[in-house]
């Protein structure tokens, strides 16, 4: 007989001896339709020894695991109840096929073994549309990784897979497993419950160990995912060392947990979140327990969060406070009594000598252990008990669909797997209070629980302190936490402190949540939800303080009547408008006398009124500026401003041209009197700043506008628009020029006589404006600020009352205090004079 011949018959006697279970056992129960059920009676850790021989790996040699027997008295108990109330499958008796599966060692033989008929065979077939195995659905594995490789037999027949507490997110894969579903919602859901606890306590800088296997990979990748979207930082992540069935360490692996566990105790880092199997964690807790590590905040996935074995380890509540996710706790009436009977009832040892003796449907062991757990399952409320439960009833209800059963019988057809299969999942019912129904992928969305660990034996050692909702992702109803902390606060688990409002974080080294934090500079504030790092900009209209979390309005400043300088400038401006109103009804009363005609005479009114005019644009200075008062400034006044400079100017050239050049262009003297040159010349002045002015209202509008100060940023100065004064010097330009002409003029005219001569007062006149002038527009280019306003408004009074009382003033005492002198005949001494002097 060749090598693949006696593989072949190994492998039928393997089926043999799972195909006829002892009839008392608990593993086995006759029925019209029989369920299979895997379950880890035994935990062997990985179990490659049994791998170098064809033999199926003896469970029974490795540690019972109470849990697993207390789940398969679950499926039990459900078996039975359905038989026992026929409304939900009347006349028809549900039976049962249970194989230990050993942790993740017996997964092939037990599928094998589901998958043959009654004769033990499993054919080759091109179409198993109509092909009938034992059992017509399986409940079970646990875990993820038994799961995946009971599916890819199971999926090939579309027979229906229920699992009750594995939670790889790769069963989602419908494409993969179409088979599969499950009473427990999936890894990611686990993942963000554990995401969730962690920004509720403010947590955001963990220690990540993991399993060095599929579970711990998988699940550590998801969970770093899941951080990361919340922005926690992992301060270090580590893999446990996976032990060897016998769970004795190597030096190699004591030397790995002491490396780990001084790495746990040199980080800043309160939280530790373990995801693992159980089973790898005996030996590091003992080693946690012998290196005397404490004060951290235990997070356990759901392998091991409601793990008896390693909650009975002694001292173990020293090493901290123990959070873990798992599944809603559903009271299930009479299973704790259940349960304890059958544990009591102990049924006969199998002959395992005989063809018929179970292979691995057999648990000497396990009733003891239930005793010995029997408190402890009780109090912690029977909890992924109800997950193998409410699979059960999903079956029953699926069959009753199927079957078309009454409330008095059902027929009995044959039921294919397929079939059945999408029967399970359309069924939505309601079990013990709770909606039962799988969604697109295959997936029970019922409640996690966030529990933690209680060592008083008289209270649940796994009491629930938070409820998670798969459908809504949120966690809700925290309740009080016993933690392990002095005056039971909560642990801080942060890389850095929280910054306090107004400061910005400043990121140090690569993880976000080490940070130094930076007072935000005025005129900025911090916005969290936006950015933590970065302190944005106030608006334009508001500013703020160092170390601000918001920005406040700035106060709109603005030339205000009670102000000290306004009332001064305003008293100068009233009596300047005084004064050149006395020097018009004085030149108005003199007009025929030589004095006023010598100053100009009717040029003089020309002058005089738009000075009045000046003197009355004082208000739009001051008070909140408008678009009128902006205007004024920018049309009126100026305009104003330059009909006088032309006056000036003209006159002083006019003097001139009269003593000094009459006599030599008598033509062109002549042509100057005859068509009044005086005033086209003023006019063409006008004129040309009216265009001036037209387009400097084009380029900038005369609407008020804000402008921060630079000196006080508190502060805003409301003022006519800004970009006015870039084009200050430009609108003041031709006024310049003239004065400069007029300084000319008069510098020329020096040694006129000197009732003629006017040229010191318009010297000074055209000097002060020109200076002023200049002064202004460079300190208005260099400096903001509402002390502009003043100056500006101060120098305008200044110039206006240089021209009235420079200009005009001297005249007026003249005329007042020496009337000797305006007269013709002391005008014409005074002409002939300087004629005989100059010959």
């Amino acid at each position: 007989m060749g090598p693949q011949a006696r593989a072949v018959c190994s492998l039928f006697l393997l089926l043999r001896v799972l195909a006829e279970p002892d009839q008392n056992s608990d593993f086995s129960l006759a029925g019209d339709y029989l369920l299979g059920g895997l379950f880890t009676l035994h935990a062997n850790v990985k179990g490659i020894v049994h791998l170098n021989f064809l033999q199926v790996p003896k469970c029974k040699e490795y540690e019972t695991k109470a849990l697993g027997y207390s789940l398969m008295q679950a499926m039990r108990f459900a078996v039975e109840e359905i038989n026992n109330h026929s409304s939900l499958l009347p006349g028809v008796r549900l039976g049962y096929e249970m194989v230990d599966v050993c942790y993740i060692s017996n997964n092939v033989q037990p599928v094998l073994y589901f998958l043959a008929q009654e004769d033990y065979s499993l054919p080759i077939q091109e179409d198993y549309s109509h092909y009938v195995p034992r059992v017509v659905a399986v409940i079970g594995p646990d875990n993820s990784e038994s799961t995946i490789t009971v599916a890819h037999f199971l999926s090939l027949f579309l027979l229906p897979q229920i699992t009750y507490s594995a939670i790889s997110d790769k069963l989602r894969d419908k494409q993969s497993f179409p088979a599969v579903l499950r009473t427990m919602p999936g890894a990611d859901h686990q993942a963000e419950a554990m995401v969730q606890l962690m920004l509720h306590f403010g947590w955001n800088w963990v220690i990540v160990l993991a399993s060095s296997d599929d579970y711990g990979r998988d699940n550590s990748q998801l969970l770093s995912k899941h951080l990361a979207r919340h922005d926690i930082c992992i301060a270090f992540q580590e893999a446990l060392p996976m032990p060897q069935p016998s769970q004795a360490l190597t030096p190699w692996e004591r030397l790995r947990l002491k490396t780990i566990i001084h790495k746990l105790e040199q980080s800043t880092a309160q939280v530790v979140v373990v995801l693992s199997p159980e089973l790898a964690l005996h030996n590091f807790f003992r080693e946690v327990l012998r290196q005397n590590f404490t004060g951290v905040v235990w997070i356990a996935s759901e392998s091991w969060s409601i793990d008896l074995v390693l909650h009975s380890l002694t001292g173990l509540h020293r090493t901290g406070t123990f959070l873990g996710i798992t599944s809603q706790n559903v009271p299930i009436p009479g299973f704790s009594e259940f349960r304890m009977r059958r544990a009591q009832a102990r049924p006969p040892a199998s002959n395992r000598t005989s063809l018929k003796a179970t292979c691995n449907q057999e648990c000497d062991t396990c009733p003891d252990t239930i005793e010995a757990f029997n408190t402890i399952l009780t109090l912690s409320g029977e909890r992924m008990a109800y997950n193998v439960y409410s699979a059960v009833y999903a079956v029953a209800h699926a069959l009753h669909s199927l079957l078309g059963c009454s409330q008095t019988s059902c027929s009995k057809e044959v039921v294919y797997p397929w079939r059945l299969l999408q029967e399970i999942r359309k069924v939505n019912f309601t079990l013990l209070g709770h909606s039962v129904f799988f969604n697109q992928n295959g997936d029970l969305l019922t409640r996690l629980e966030v529990v933690q660990w209680q060592w008083d034996l008289s209270q649940n050692p796994f009491r629930s302190i938070a409820f998670y909702h798969p459908r809504q992702r949120q966690l809700r109803d925290v309740g009080r936490v016993s933690w392990h902390t002095l005056n039971n606060r909560v642990p801080v688990s942060t890389c850095s402190k929280d910054c306090q409002p107004g400061q910005k974080k400043k990121a140090v080294g690569i993880h976000p949540c080490c940070f130094e934090c930076v007072d935000c500079l005025p005129g900025t504030f911090l916005n969290k939800t936006a950015n933590e790092f970065y302190c944005q900009p106030c608006p334009s209209k508001e500013w703020s303080h160092r170390k601000d979390s918001s920005c406040f309005k700035r106060r709109l400043v603005f030339l205000e009547w009670h102000e000290a300088p306004t009332i001064a400038v305003a008293v100068l401006a009233a009596l300047g408008f005084l004064s050149t109103l006395a020097i018009l009804i004085i030149f108005w009363r003199h007009f025929q006398t030589p004095m006023v005609r010598s100053a100009g005479g009717p040029m003089c009114f020309l002058m005089l009124t738009p000075l009045l005019v000046a003197y009355m644009m004082l208000p739009t200075y001051v008070g909140r500026p408008t678009v009128s008062k902006c205007l004024c400034r920018q049309t009126v006044f100026t305009l104003c401003i330059t009909i006088c400079i032309s006056c000036i100017a003209v006159r002083s050239f006019q003097i001139v041209w009269v003593f000094k050049m009459a006599r030599r262009l008598p033509r062109a003297y002549g042509y100057w009197v005859r068509y009044h040159g005086t005033y086209v010349f003023v006019t063409f002045i006008t004129l040309l700043k009216v265009a001036i002015v037209a387009g400097g209202l084009l380029a900038a509008p005369p609407s008020p506008t804000t402008h921060a100060d630079p000196s006080n940023p508190k502060i805003m100065i409301l003022s006519c628009n800004p970009d006015y004064r870039r084009g200050l010097l430009f609108n003041t330009s031709l006024d310049l020029v003239l004065s400069v002409l007029g300084f000319c003029f008069a510098h020329t005219g020096k040694e006129l006589p000197t009732n003629y001569n006017e040229a010191k007062f318009i010297t000074f006149c055209m000097i002060f404006y020109f200076t002023s002038s200049v002064s202004l527009c460079t300190f208005m280019s260099v400096y903001e600020g509402v002390l502009v306003t003043i100056l500006d408004l101060l120098v305008t009074v200044l110039n206006l009352l240089g021209i009235s009382l420079g200009y005009f003033g001297p005249k007026c005492y003249m005329i007042l205090f020496y009337p000797e002198r305006n007269t013709a005949a002391y005008f014409n001494s005074m002409i002939q004079g300087y004629t005989m002097g100059r010959d």
